[in-house]
């Protein structure tokens, strides 16, 4: 695979737990461990003991299956990956790295992040290590490409925060079917005028932006994509619009080299996310997979067809490196369906509960996860 590792930037914020912005479980607080519960399953293939599957009551599982499910394709050793804990509300069982960060709070609060900027430069100086491979599970000989993606439930609100406070262009995708744009709109101008910062108020100021926009995963990503561009290792983007975000404070923050996005088509064809736009806005190669989701007859590829969850926790990415290894849309759509079952199936054993129907859905935490 050409020395690319996963990075998967993982954290909480309460801006999750605002009505109508993230449907991921009806319980905030079963959703505080949607993130753990993801490391896991791209880790091992399934969450730990105290760990629920991230599946949603239509039957959604996480993007983290996909990733998952490409890793199991190319081989584990392929795609090896490495975890930083950015703000986990909830333990996890995958071996992570510490960046110094906290929850976040709510994105109304006058300061959501106010360790912005420690998490920022300890992201950026643990980048080379990342590529270096000294981790439980990054690569040991090194790898030349980091891959960098995210899992943090409400964060293309606070995407959008941060958007808003740099100047940019104010538009964020949403895992829910139809985006709740206008919603998450008022949410971020209630907290800007908490703040007392306007629209703009933050351009040249990244970590400004965050700590009173933003989450602790934004700031540690925008910190390891600058720490990155010094180290001169190339990185990917592996999202939609919390990943352009990100890139918007690196750029913000000097960053003017080549940043590549690679996301789903679910997210660069959503209209009310205008991402070719705001890609093109920051100078980002954007690439967009479309494994014709569609065209499977499982209710998991069926779910990810209408929308529930068009990115997150790299699935853009590992669909890309998927192709790039010439592993054929319907492989990865069978495996997919064979990582969600066998997670159902394991759950519903554990819990006493029966045998997972093929196929079948279990209302637990998980859903839409932005």
């Amino acid at each position: 695979m050409g020395g690319v590792t996963l990075v998967v930037v993982a954290g909480t914020t309460e801006t999750a737990a605002i009505d109508g912005i993230s449907a991921a479980g009806a319980d905030p607080d079963l959703r505080v461990h949607t993130p753990s519960a993801d490391l896991e399953i791209v880790a091992s293939g399934r969450p730990g003991p105290g760990s629920p599957v991230p599946v949603s009551p239509g039957g959604c599982p996480t993007p983290a299956v996909v990733t998952r499910a490409v890793r199991e394709l190319l081989g584990p050793e392929s795609l090896p990956a490495a975890f930083v804990d950015a703000g986990l509300g909830a333990p996890t069982a995958a071996a992570t790295r510490g960046v110094g960060a906290a929850p976040g709070g709510d994105v109304r609060d006058p300061e959501p992040v106010p360790g912005a900027a420690t998490v920022f430069e300890r992201a950026r100086s643990l980048a080379p290590a990342l590529a270096a491979g000294s981790g439980d599970d990054a690569g040991g000989d090194g790898a030349t490409e980091l891959l960098v993606a995210e899992t943090i439930p409400g964060g293309t609100t606070t995407a959008l925060g941060v958007l808003t406070a740099l100047g940019e262009r104010a538009a964020v995708s949403s895992s829910l079917p139809a985006n709740p744009i206008e919603r998450k709109r008022r949410v971020v101008a209630e907290g800007l005028d908490a703040s007392g910062l306007d629209p703009g108020g933050a351009a040249g100021d990244p970590i400004e932006a965050v700590r009173l926009a933003g989450d602790p995963v934004l700031a540690a990503v925008a910190g390891l994509l600058v720490g990155c561009a010094d180290a001169g290792i190339d990185v990917t983007l592996a999202g939609g619009t919390q990943l352009a975000a990100a890139a918007a404070l690196a750029r913000h923050a000097g960053v003017d080299r080549r940043l590549p996005l690679a996301t789903t088509s679910l997210v660069a064809d959503d209209p009310t996310a205008d991402l070719p736009a705001l890609a093109g806005d920051l100078n980002l190669a954007l690439a967009a997979a479309d494994p014709g989701f569609a065209e499977g007859d499982h209710p998991a590829l069926a779910a990810y067809a209408r929308g529930e969850a068009k990115e997150g926790v790299g699935m853009g990415g590992a669909l890309a490196l998927a192709d790039r290894a010439r592993v054929t849309d319907a492989a990865v759509r069978d495996r997919i369906a064979a990582v969600t079952d066998r997670l159902l199936a394991e759950r519903r054993a554990s819990d006493g509960s029966g045998d997972a129907e093929p196929g079948g859905s279990t209302p637990t935490d998980g859903g839409d996860r932005r």
